[in-house]
């Protein structure tokens, strides 16, 4: 119970000190709004397109916000130090990093939802398989975030890690099926495709947005499970070696 006690405190300071500051607020809601206006507003856009693009507006808005919020929360406590002050707690070294985690994976659910509402009053979404993209946004908002440690960890500045994780954040854009196909990709490109687990959620929000899926839905979660537990154990180790040992 006091491991739980402890993540819970954790994680509302964390809120309260970064994610409901007003800034991070309006940010995590134009940012969206922006990849939205983007892509729906354009010209010639109609209703099955915006169907067609959702997916993808989705998951760059899960990407984005989840990367960029650890970029700047973990570079910056370790930097000052505060960082260090958590590792004395009596708490596991695993509870202690979900907590630190949790509050970027709750930003970048919620940032989800912002182009999900503008595209709802556009078109009709009554089609859109819930049970699939509920999971799909959460696997997605825990794959991003972790992958966000791993690259805040690495690195000893905020803008350090905002410019190593845009070498990963723009090839998947490109390379994992948001806004066409991974088979209309040239073949030296698709194996490397599904390396990446962005692929595996895009696969689940075409299938629940769209009802268009390549690889099956049980597959999709698995794969996506297993990249989450993988980056979250890689993480802790390049702690641990970084700025534990």
């Amino acid at each position: 119970m006091k491991f739980w006690t402890a993540f819970w405190n954790i994680l509302l300071k964390d809120m309260r000190t970064y994610y409901l500051k007003p800034p991070n607020i309006s940010w995590g809601i134009i940012f969206p709004l922006a990849w939205t206006s983007m892509f729906f507003l354009r010209s010639g856009s109609g209703l099955e397109e915006i169907i067609t693009l959702l997916p993808g507006v989705v998951a760059l808005s899960i990407l984005f916000g989840t990367t960029s919020m650890l970029a700047v929360t973990v570079t910056f406590e370790k930097k000052n130090r505060s960082f260090d002050r958590l590792l004395l707690a009596p708490i596991p070294f695993e509870v202690l990093m979900l907590a630190k985690t949790s509050g970027a994976i709750l930003f970048g659910m919620a940032n989800a939802f912002v182009p999900v509402i503008m595209a709802a009053f556009i078109t009709d979404l009554t089609q859109v398989m819930w049970v699939i993209f509920i999971p799909a946004i959460f696997l997605i908002a825990v794959a991003s975030t972790f992958l966000g440690l791993f690259i805040a960890v690495a690195v000893s500045e905020v803008f350090e890690a905002q410019t190593f994780s845009n070498f990963f954040r723009f090839p998947m854009i490109f390379l994992c099926g948001l806004f066409f196909p991974i088979d209309k990709l040239p073949l030296f490109l698709q194996p490397l495709s599904y390396l990446l687990p962005l692929t595996y959620g895009a696969d689940l929000l075409h299938g629940a947005i769209r009802g268009i899926h390549s690889i099956p839905y049980s597959f999709d979660l698995i794969l996506l499970g297993l990249f989450c537990v993988g980056l979250f154990i890689l993480s802790l180790r390049n702690i641990k070696r970084r700025w534990i040992m």
